[in-house]
């Protein structure tokens, strides 16, 4: 299944549900793609492994740290998790609009 296109993703973080809108271009194990959200706007590349997409992206609001997501795609539905550096975990879900 292919997450090319534009998604809404939500990942409900120890601070509250936070949204963000994302453009997902993929060409074999790899994809890029735009993030933008309440934190502002950043490009993002990552791999593919079957249904499954990794990346990372380094925020710095509220504080700097690295969020590592993991998300699995199964049609018009995103699935998956965000570590939070030292914070965790949060779940996050996505739907293809």
């Amino acid at each position: 299944m292919s997450a090319d296109g534009n998604w809404k993703i939500t990942i409900n973080t120890p601070m509250g549900a936070q949204e963000v809108n994302a453009s997902i271009t993929t060409s074999g194990d790899t994809f890029t793609g735009k993030t933008s959200g309440r934190m502002g706007d950043a490009d993002i590349s990552g791999k593919v492994a079957g249904d499954t997409l990794t990346w990372s992206a380094a925020i710095t609001t509220p504080m700097p740290m690295t969020l590592e997501f993991e998300a699995t795609v199964a049609g018009d539905a995103m699935t998956g998790n965000v570590k939070l550096g030292a914070f965790g975990n949060a779940p996050l879900s996505g739907v293809r609009v």
